[in-house]
Formats: C-alpha cells, structure tokens, sequence
C-alpha cells in the first residue's frame, strides 16, 4: 500500500507540474495579446468596400481586437486605417489623423513604428511584421490565394484624396461605386517602384464590376482587409 500511495503521489505531482508549466506558457501569449497595438484584419466584413462607413470599419476592428484578447481590459479604442473625401458638405477625413500617436506594435510585441511620422517614412511593416489579430501572416505576392491588398482610401502620407475620384468606395458605403485605393501589406508588387511597394496607396481597386464589391477585390488580390490601430 505504501509503494502504491507514493506511485500515485508522484504521478499526481506530475500532473500538476504540467498543469504548471501550461499556465506558465500561456501566460506569455496572453500577455503579448493584451500588448497589441497593430493588426491586420484577419478576415474581413465579406460586403467589398461597403463597410457601413468609418464606424462600421472601426467596429469591425474593434470586435477582432476583442475576441483575440488584444482588448482584454476593454479600455482600448481601435480604428480601422481609412481615409475619407469631401462630400455632401461633409470635410475629408485624414487616414493618418484618426489612429493615434504610437508607437504601435503587432501580435508578436514588435513595434511596427514609433510615431505618425515614421509610420508614413522609414516604418517596420513587412510581411513578416503585417500579422493578423492572431499572429498570424496574411498572405502576400505568390501565396494562394493573394490577400495583400488592403484598404485605405489614402495617399502616401495618410491624407485623402480630391473628391474628384471615388478612392473611397463612396466613403465605404458602397460595394457597386466607385473604386478603393488599396495598399500591399507584403511590400511586394509586380514591378519594383515605390507605388508596388506602398504598404498604403499603391493602386485603385478595378473589376468587371467596378471596383468595389468583394469579388473586384478579390480579382487583384485581395479580401477587402484593412489595417487597426490602437487609438490610446
């Protein structure tokens, strides 16, 4: 009986040391999600560039951030990395004003830039840094199927355009109009100039639709994705 109760003793010792070590590993991962200041959205709202505006964009990434835990304490604000023109009286709403101070850093606890400023010169988004709400890469130039081109509605320096030209899916309301200026979260196009490598303004979208709805998007490689930031 005694050798038995010592069997039993040290097995159930093992047990809770691995019960231990698994909290101990969790804990990290957790953290490193709570830390998140960055992501790329990992799926997107499936209506093309008809996001219900700036607030349902936002939503959407606020909801992501969430439910991956990068929102744990629910004290942070998110907003989707989108610009907006001038219409119906309405003034032009600048990518680059609405996402904060920084720095901002991905999934992984890798700051991805430092400030607005650097954000939109010598940043640190690669395809490697561009990691969904769940670290997770988002497949690029040569990966099947391509989801590198990301919303934006910006110019290179995180200003709208001229309302001239529909860049903005009719301010993503629309899924039929217009066209969305796209970024590359992969850095990577087909030819090697600065508009290919643009993480925020490299083409408009375009399709036998259009541009806006999702199947355009999807037609030059893309998923109607779009990049959140941490507000505060």
């Amino acid at each position: 009986m005694p050798i038995f109760a010592s069997i039993v003793g040290r097995v159930c010792l093992g047990f809770v040391a691995a019960a231990g070590l698994v909290v101990a590993a969790a804990q990290p991962a957790h953290a490193q999600a709570a830390s998140t200041t960055f992501f790329v959205t990992g799926i997107g709202i499936g209506n093309g560039g008809n996001l219900g505006g700036l607030a349902g964009a936002d939503n959407h990434c606020q909801e992501l951030a969430q439910a991956a835990g990068a929102n744990a304490s629910g004290v942070k604000t998110w907003h989707a990395y989108l610009s907006t023109q001038a219409a119906d009286g309405k003034p032009a709403i600048n990518a680059r004003d609405r996402i904060g101070k920084g720095p901002w850093q991905n999934a992984k606890g890798v700051v991805i830039a430092k400030d607005v400023a650097e954000l939109h010169g010598a940043n640190n988004l690669t395809k490697q840094t561009a990691l969904s709400e769940k670290a997770e890469v988002i497949n690029g130039r040569g990966d099947t199927p391509n989801r590198h081109d990301m919303l934006t509605g910006s110019q290179p320096d995180g200003t709208a355009f001229a309302a001239s030209d529909d860049r903005t899916c009719k301010n993503w309301t629309s899924s039929t109009q217009g066209s969305a200026m796209l970024g590359h979260s992969d850095r990577i196009g087909l030819r090697d100039d600065d508009a290919s490598k643009s993480w925020n303004s490299s083409h408009p979208s375009r399709g036998p639709e259009g541009g806006c709805s999702q199947a355009d998007l999807k037609s030059t490689g893309g998923d109607a994705l779009m990049y959140c930031f941490a507000v505060n």
